[in-house]
């Protein structure tokens, strides 16, 4: 098992297939906006679960168009740009799985501020990432997200 810390510098190989590198590769595409690296980092046919009940976005989110268009992307109308900060605090890899915890920042267009603590249970095959089970705080995303059920 291979853990790191906040404290260390996170860079990963660009066509590595190992797991850690895969997921922090991913999680650094999204803190930069690389459209590109987010699309390649996923296996066509991948899942990704939020859990919180009624929330919009808490279902299963089958396949890499749905997770990128529609999970990912129904994010976009909802935070302000250039306002999001993604900052990854650790990883902890053990075979195909990969346990990263990150940090989520920013205004929201409801005059909220975003701002949680999440973690991902990530299982990558091949170089690509073929599920994801996301867990945050659902309350704070609920309120700051979806206020008044927007």
């Amino acid at each position: 098992m291979t853990e790191t810390t906040a404290t260390t510098e996170f860079t990963a190989p660009t066509a590595s297939t190992d797991p850690r590198a895969v997921v922090i590769r991913y999680v650094e595409a999204v803190r930069d906006g690389d459209a590109d690296v987010i699309f390649e980092s996923f296996a066509e046919d991948a899942t990704w679960h939020y859990p919180g009940g009624d929330l919009p976005i808490s279902k299963v989110w089958r396949g890499r168009d749905a997770i990128i268009n529609d999970f990912l992307g129904s994010m976009g109308p909802i935070l302000v740009p250039g306002t999001t900060k993604v900052e990854l605090v650790s990883t902890i890899a053990e075979g195909d799985r990969v346990v990263a915890e990150w940090t989520s920042k920013a205004r929201t267009v409801y005059g909220g501020t975003y701002d949680n603590r999440c973690i991902g249970i990530y299982t990558v095959h091949a170089g690509r990432i073929t599920s994801v089970i996301e867990y945050a705080d659902t309350r704070h995303v609920a309120a700051v997200l979806f206020p008044a059920g927007n």
